[in-house]
């Protein structure tokens, strides 16, 4: 979906920027530089050459001594720079940085989910099951730290979505921290075990997967992800057909398996994809970081470039 390109207009500015719906946002509202600022890449400096690409991006090419008449630029030979609905963007380090701590909470969670569930394929006098068994909370608390921080630094524009994903994970969190104090530790039971045995205790856990619902739709609508769009079925039937009844043993269980699977293949995937897809428009942010007045200021000086071109 990134790859591809259309023509928009946005406050009524048309722009050839990148497809995309609202599906990115920082955690701060921007991408903070490496002094704590912004960095605003809106002005190129002269010293470069600029050749825009049929991928809506830009090329910045140092001219060397010969044609500047002085040192060569400090900047990178090449750097891509690219095309926003405000302007031109780049990735910094930073920006490298977030991305992975996103993708590695989503390797985490998938994980700790694979590992904890996996008890029930086991046999159960294998020492396998008995370790996952004895420690099947703990699998629980660091998948739920890892979606957490997926959660934390998941780009999203609409700013509104992502405090929803947000405020699902904190109800789940606290609802599993009240559930094991009163009911589960009380009765000698782990937290996960209690909520198998006790169906109703799933209104309590349920709005931590509810949040990871949010993400994986959020992924398969953004990137159009097969598996993640079957993720957002599966894990909202095997809850509510737990929670209900309604849904016998084997088919809670053969569910499960796919669902294990798919999260797998889901967590996976997102380290061969592309670093700017999980960046989104960075212009965009740089945009929402500014005061009314710069922002009234800088779409007078996009209009007034429009009208000369």
């Amino acid at each position: 979906m990134s790859s591809s390109s259309c023509s928009i207009r946005v406050l009524g500015l048309p722009a050839l920027i990148p497809k995309y719906s609202p599906c990115h946002l920082s955690p701060a509202g921007g991408f903070p530089s490496s002094s704590g600022g912004y960095n605003n890449t809106w002005l190129l400096q002269s010293s470069s050459r600029i050749t825009r690409t049929k991928k809506t991006r830009i090329i910045i090419t140092n001219v060397d001594s010969s044609d500047s008449g002085g040192a060569s630029s400090s900047q990178p030979p090449e750097q891509v720079v690219y095309q926003g609905v405000y302007g031109p963007w780049t990735i910094e380090p930073a920006d490298v940085q977030e991305v992975i701590l996103y993708r590695s909470g989503l390797v985490t969670a998938a994980a700790s989910f694979v590992l904890a569930s996996s008890a029930v394929y086991l046999p159960h006098e294998s020492e396998i099951s008995d370790f996952i068994r004895r420690n099947i909370d703990l699998f629980y608390a660091t998948g739920a730290f890892g979606l957490g921080l997926s959660l934390y630094l998941i780009h999203i524009y609409v700013t509104e979505i992502k405090r929803t994903l947000q405020a699902l994970w904190v109800l789940g969190a606290l609802g599993s921290l009240a559930t094991y104090a009163n009911f589960a530790q009380p009765a000698g039971k782990e937290l996960v075990n209690y909520v198998i045995e006790n169906p109703m205790a799933t209104w309590f856990v349920g709005p931590l997967f509810a949040a990871l619902t949010g993400l994986v739709f959020k992924e398969g609508l953004c990137y159009g992800k097969l598996e993640a769009g079957i993720l957002t079925f599966i894990i909202p039937t095997v809850l509510l057909g737990h929670l209900t009844g309604l849904m016998d043993e084997g088919t809670k269980t053969n569910l499960l398996v796919v669902w294990m699977a798919l999260f797998v293949v889901f967590a996976g995937r997102k380290f061969f994809q592309p670093i700017k897809d999980d960046i989104g428009d960075k212009s965009v942010f740089m945009f929402n970081s500014l005061t009314e007045a710069g922002k009234k200021a800088l779409i007078n000086k996009l209009e007034q470039q429009q009208q000369m071109n």
